[in-house]
């Protein structure tokens, strides 16, 4: 283990052998930190915080401060961060709130840049890119793969679907479904087709992605005579065995906020 002589550790903190922690550095009572993470300097990890294996802590980070909510009263809750997760310079991550379910969950592999913020009880599932000074409110979901660009800011209590890109500066407050590229904020966001680079990229079979953009055109450019819940029922009918067009027509059904559905030429 190494640890810089400034850095303060907890001899309560269950740290490693394997892990660094840089100069000045705050470590509290209650952190779990495994195999060969990298804490660099100035970070603060606190709360019931558990870190997993491989991860990269950056400069002045702050990991684990209790949420900033109202009816917050000090109860014990969580943060859990995954495996091989890259967490830059001056990112914020907040514990649950006990009404929240009293989790803050990171995944794992995902890239958090500089100046990000992830509220309480968020779930960042794998893979996700959140781009300099990306934020999420409380209680955002965040699916595998998922791309923020910078300065998008999501409402609490969204939902961002598997695959999707958001472009910069966009602001996110009704639920934006997997597979996607969507710019805009609130009433002006907009869809502008299916990130097929986005699933290419990261692995998607080919007939997955054609299987998707085909739903897409269904369900998103149908007259608007035809109920979302007829394009919805048409694109499973269509599609019965694609486990992603299936993925897509849930995250509909089982929205609470309302999905965006709006595209450029709508």
């Amino acid at each position: 283990m190494t640890i810089h002589a400034t850095a303060v550790v907890d001899p309560q903190a269950e740290v490693h052998e394997t892990v660094s922690v840089g100069a000045y550095s705050v470590i509290g009572p209650n952190v779990s930190i495994g195999p060969n993470t990298v804490i660099e300097a100035h970070a603060v990890i606190s709360g019931y915080t558990s870190i997993g294996a491989d991860n990269y802590i950056g400069s002045f980070s702050s990991l684990g401060t209790p949420p900033q909510d109202s009816h917050y009263q000090d109860e014990p809750t969580e943060l859990i961060i995954g495996d091989g997760n890259r967490i830059r310079e001056y990112v914020s991550i907040h514990r649950g709130t006990a009404s929240g379910g009293g989790k803050t969950v990171i995944g794992n592999n995902n890239m958090l840049m500089a100046y990000c913020h992830v509220a309480h009880d968020c779930v960042l599932h794998d893979h996700v890119i959140m781009s300099n000074v990306a934020t999420l409110g409380g209680h955002v979901e965040v699916g595998s793969y998922a791309n923020l660009g910078g300065l998008v800011a999501v409402h609490q209590f969204c939902r961002i679907g598997a695959y999707t890109y958001v472009g910069g500066m966009s602001g996110i407050s009704l639920d934006v479904p997997p597979y996607v590229i969507l710019t805009g904020t609130r009433n002006r966001m907009r869809i502008a087709g299916v990130n097929k680079i986005g699933m290419r990229r990261n692995g998607m079979a080919r007939e997955a992605i054609n299987e998707v953009d085909q739903a897409f055109r269904i369900i998103f450019r149908s007259s608007p005579q035809v109920l979302v819940k007829e394009a919805l029922a048409q694109a499973t009918q269509e599609f019965p065995d694609s486990k992603e067009v299936r993925v897509l027509v849930d995250f509909f059904r089982e929205s609470k906020r309302g999905v965006v559905k709006r595209t450029e030429d709508s």
